[in-house]
């Protein structure tokens, strides 16, 4: 057995307790809320997780580059990457909250809310990454994922104790615990980490910003399928039926992680056989099969139980066993998306992965307009898939022919 099998056997183990927790958090949420909230509090997360990842302008890949050739290489980046991403944070910030009051102010959000989510997405979330990184880039990929489980399973007990209480406001307090549930663990992992003080902070130089800018893109343009959609569908559709389509598109979105912990295995490794066609090739070969073998039966099979999803999430969310079956349509394309961008983005290809994902996040908006206008709530998933369908044919498209 080799290496990479091994770690993400290990890495599929931790992911694996991620998913519970993640299912686990996203039942007591969607209970807790009922589907109009719970629709409102996706879409303003998702649009905040979605600008959170332009927050450290790309310094966590670029640390995790670095470091997995080098790792001394890490009191070069942090000195910068820190100051930066705070800095970039408060500028995403501000827009976070123009774009709420503005597009999505329909959802009824308190000022209360939208500052929690954007303050926890746009400052807290970017620098845990940074330390979590530190871990993976060091070979570390399992401790890693399982430091980045801390903070989900203190939302997940946060929305447990919510359930039995029955607050008043229940998202208000959902989201004062949202971001607590971050800043803890960043607090006691940033010490730990012996971080750079601030005497030690710089700005980047044009060198550092000139090679961190197509990482900065990847990790918008990355997300951006991920995420848009629930923002999208808080937007275009009832907030009820919004609701409905998020939960069924976050369940989706947690069964690919044991292909996310194939890739985070991988890219250390990516990383360092880039420059040596032969291997890469070989290695890009094995992650393609991988990736579609496991993505078909995955999708088969959520298929086939999507009606326990009616008795899980309960009568409010109605209608969301077919919601998944129309998602599995997107699976296999969504995991061989991830794929291709990972390939790419470590062969020194970032931009031509920035660029096949921004056009699917500009095809997914064109498609969500058209199709939920004649189709409805049925609308949204097809963009979905269509979106990440055009995606992985053209990353993969781009691996074989650059490789």
């Amino acid at each position: 057995m080799g290496p990479i099998a091994r770690s993400t056997i290990k890495t599929s183990f931790v992911l694996g307790l991620r998913l519970v927790v993640q299912a686990g958090t996203l039942l007591l949420v969607a209970r807790m809320l009922g589907p109009e909230p719970f629709g409102a509090f996706a879409g303003i997360a998702a649009l905040a997780v979605l600008l959170g990842a332009l927050a450290s302008l790309g310094s966590n890949l670029v640390l995790l580059g670095a470091m997995s050739n080098d790792p001394a290489l890490r009191d070069q980046i942090l000195p910068w990457a820190i100051p930066t991403t705070l800095l970039s944070g408060a500028i995403l910030l501000t827009l976070f909250l123009a774009i709420c009051k503005t597009l999505l102010g329909t959802t009824g959000a308190s000022l209360l809310v939208l500052l929690t989510i954007g303050i926890t997405e746009m400052w807290f979330q970017p620098l845990f990454s940074l330390a979590t990184t530190e871990q993976h880039a060091r070979g570390r990929v399992a401790h890693s994922q399982l430091l980045q489980i801390i903070p989900l399973a203190l939302r997940m007990v946060l929305a447990l104790t919510l359930l039995l209480s029955s607050p008043a406001h229940p998202l208000d307090s959902y989201a004062m615990g949202y971001g607590l549930a971050s800043l803890l663990p960043l607090t006691v992992l940033a010490h730990n980490s012996s971080w750079p003080g601030i005497r030690q902070w710089r700005l980047p130089g044009y060198a550092e910003l000139k090679n961190t800018a197509g990482f900065a893109a990847l990790n918008i343009t990355n997300m951006g399928p991920a995420e848009l959609d629930k923002t999208l569908a808080a937007r275009l559709l009832p907030m009820a039926e919004a609701g409905v389509y998020s939960a069924a598109a976050r369940a989706i979105g947690a069964v690919v992680l044991p292909v996310s912990a194939m890739l985070l295995s991988a890219l250390p490794r990516l990383f360092r056989e880039g420059s040596k066609p032969q291997q890469s090739k070989r290695l890009a070969k094995w992650i393609f099969s991988a990736t579609v073998l496991y993505s078909l039966f995955i999708a088969g099979l959520l298929w086939l139980t999507a009606p326990a999803f009616n008795v899980i999430f309960g009568d409010k969310y109605t209608g969301i066993a077919e919601t998944v079956q129309l998602l599995c349509l997107a699976v296999p394309a969504l995991a061989l998306r991830q794929a291709a961008g990972n390939v790419l983005m470590a062969y020194g290809k970032p931009w031509l992965r920035a660029g096949f994902e921004l056009f699917g996040i500009t095809l997914l908006l064109s498609l969500a307009v058209a199709f939920t206008s004649q189709l409805g709530p049925t609308g949204m998933p097809l963009a979905l898939a269509g979106s990440e369908l055009a995606m992985a044919a053209i990353g993969w498209g781009y691996v074989w022919y650059k490789i």
